[in-house]
């Protein structure tokens, strides 16, 4: 039997998201885009409650189209309200539209999201040698710096915490834990 973070062991659903995603190195803008809107979704929640409506937020946000999203207005907001397999929270989702429309500035500034986003951390994965579940941290310096930039780029919902569950799932750090299967793989 392999050994895994203790959190990527009580569902299915986490098992496979641990076992194939979590803290794999991501450098496509759209994937990016999807984690960036999922983590702001996730605040004040569950992860696995994300997970379990993934599907459905695909479907509602064009594939995580960042371009298309930008186009939602009232009436697209709306319908998102109503959609019972999202979290349905007003500034949620008007922060998911902004932050399409912010992304969008942040490709053209920058040639991609890929290429500001992870400057972060020098283009590399940070990784970390964690042995137990509470010394990883819910935020860091660079997770406060992220932030900061996303903010005064218009982006919502990107609090330091935030940056960095982000920071955790598209592997701009490795925050396996040591003796996690995933952790020399990665």
């Amino acid at each position: 039997m392999r050994t895994r973070c203790p959190w990527g062991t009580t569902d299915p659903l986490y098992i496979d998201y641990h076992d194939r995603e979590w803290g794999v190195p991501l450098h496509d803008d759209q994937r990016l885009f999807e984690f960036l809107i999922l983590e702001g979704a996730q605040a004040g929640l569950s992860w696995i409650t994300i997970l379990k409506k993934r599907v459905h937020y695909r479907r509602a946000f064009a594939g995580f189209d960042p371009a298309k999203v930008a186009r939602y207005g009232p009436s697209e907001i709306d319908e998102l309200l109503r959609n019972e397999g999202l979290i349905r929270n007003r500034l949620k989702m008007t922060a998911a539209v902004e932050n399409a429309r912010a992304y969008l500035d942040v490709q053209q500034a920058f040639g991609s999201f890929d290429t500001f986003i992870w400057r972060f951390v020098d283009g590399r994965p940070v990784r970390n040698s964690w042995k137990y579940m509470q010394q990883i941290p819910d935020q860091t310096e660079t997770s406060q710096e992220m932030s900061k930039e996303l903010k005064a780029r218009g982006f919502k919902f990107v609090g330091p915490v935030i940056c960095y569950a982000f920071m955790q799932a598209v592997g701009m750090v490795n925050d396996h834990l040591v003796d996690c299967f995933r952790y020399a793989e990665i």
